[in-house]
């Protein structure tokens, strides 16, 4: 079980270089439980079975009921779109099977990884102390950066400032570590620093703030700039949940909607999403690390020989996780070997599509742009559609293979959506999409 086995290698190898050369990776369908648990039937067994079966039935079978992410019609939620460079060195990181835990462990694995780390806090303009590591994902991230304003404060009854736009992983966060959650009332769905003030008046214990740089359904940016001017007045953590939109610091024609976001005590971005790393994947990056790891280093007599009175970073003191991968060595590989200019134009290949779809679907007599994009999200209506519309029409999008495209809400009703990321989605792909409103 534990020997080199060529056939079993060659095997798995032919299979991932033909997932690899995909090009377009189809969007495949949903599956159906009777036909996977008859697929599935029989397999574990006590003597086991020949793997080229067993891949057989992952190729035919499993992999095929399963929406895939990094397709290029894939336009719902949060797409995903790794490089090439990434997705082969995950599979270094796993067929190696390295872990980040410590430096004393994986120093060099932590060094390549803080160097990312480095390189996405200088594009925030956080200071070169600022640093901290890669967790599964932002929920995680917002979840331990979070824990780290709560102790830091030490105040009881404490509370935390959110935007009512807030991700559902901050209310989820609120609620499991005990802190209580004020909710400031958006202006136009977006979080300023004069709503912030005005529902501070009067308000005892509040010890942080929430700002959102990209909400999920829209890719609305917050008023950071003014948020982290009342934070400073308050002597509040400021917070930057930018999972999907931090990403856009990358790109030079929307960096300014980000001013503000230097002073953040704390920042979350998912190179999985918008930075085209594999899953799973998030930064998270303190301005002053120190008061993470006397949050979160764990103590235990096995622990004692990890922590010296040296310079090791240990990414466990800085998240509430102990054992976890060197999730971050796929995107240092493909940001060393394609360079960060090729991030920048993918990047900006997302934002330009968002534009020129907002435009077609300006000039298109039966659909309705909701608003103008700020980032890769595109909302928009089709005249006459009910909920029920939307739905059916997703359901053959997807069935005829020409896209994934969910429906969505905005302010109670149900509308369209497209989240563009793959640099290989173009405009003819969503005037295909686009044209199948007519019906």
């Amino acid at each position: 079980m534990h020997s080199y086995d060529e056939r079993l290698t060659n095997l798995v190898f032919d299979y991932m270089r033909q997932r690899l050369a995909l090009d377009p990776v189809p969007l495949d369908h949903p599956g159906e439980k009777d036909k996977l648990d008859a697929a599935l039937a029989g397999l574990m067994t006590a003597k086991g079975n020949d793997p080229a079966r067993v891949l057989d039935i992952y190729d035919q079978q499993l992999s095929r009921a399963v929406i895939s992410a990094d397709s290029n019609r894939f336009l719902s939620f949060i797409p995903a779109a790794p490089t090439k460079a990434a997705l082969l060195f995950d599979m270094v990181v796993s067929c190696a099977s390295l872990q980040g835990i410590s430096w004393l462990e994986a120093s060099g694995a932590i060094a390549a990884e803080n160097q990312v780390l480095r390189l996405i806090a200088d594009r925030a303009g956080m200071p070169g102390t600022a640093g901290g590591c890669f967790v599964s994902g932002g929920s995680a991230a917002n979840l331990s950066a979070l824990v780290v304003a709560r102790d830091t404060a030490g105040l009881p009854n404490a509370k935390i400032a959110v935007s009512d736009q807030a991700h559902s992983s901050i209310s989820n966060t609120l609620r499991i570590i005990g802190v209580e959650a004020l909710v400031v009332p958006s202006e136009d769905h977006r979080l300023t620093g004069e709503a912030l003030r005005c529902a501070l008046e009067g308000q005892e214990n509040v010890i942080g703030v929430v700002a959102t740089s990209g909400t999920t359904n829209a890719g609305i940016i917050d008023d950071l700039k003014g948020v982290a001017e009342v934070a400073r007045e308050r002597d509040l953590w400021f917070h930057v949940d930018g999972a999907y939109g931090g990403a856009g610091l990358f790109a030079p024609s929307v960096r300014h909607r980000y001013e503000g976001i230097e002073h953040a005590d704390s920042f979350v971005v998912d190179p999985h999403k918008w930075l085209f790393a594999p899953f799973d994947c998030a930064a998270l990056i303190y301005r002053d690390p120190r008061l993470a790891r006397a949050v979160h280093t764990q103590d235990a007599s096995y622990l004692d020989v990890l922590h010296t009175d040296g310079g090791e970073w240990n990414p466990t003191d800085y998240a509430y996780h102990l054992t976890r991968r060197a999730r971050g060595l796929p995107l240092w590989f493909s940001l060393a070997v394609n360079g960060t200019d090729a991030y920048t134009e993918a990047v900006e290949r997302g934002l330009t599509l968002a534009r020129e779809s907002a435009e077609l679907i300006r000039q298109s007599d039966h659909l309705e742009l909701i608003r103008d994009p700020e980032l890769s999200a595109v909302l928009f209506r089709r005249r006459g559609w009910t909920s029920h519309d939307y739905y059916a029409w997703s359901e053959r999008l997807l069935a005829g293979q020409v896209g994934f495209v969910t429906p969505t809400g905005w302010e109670g009703e149900t509308v369209a959506r497209f989240a563009f990321l793959h640099p290989g989605t173009t405009i003819e792909i969503v005037e295909e999409i686009v044209a199948t409103m007519r019906d």
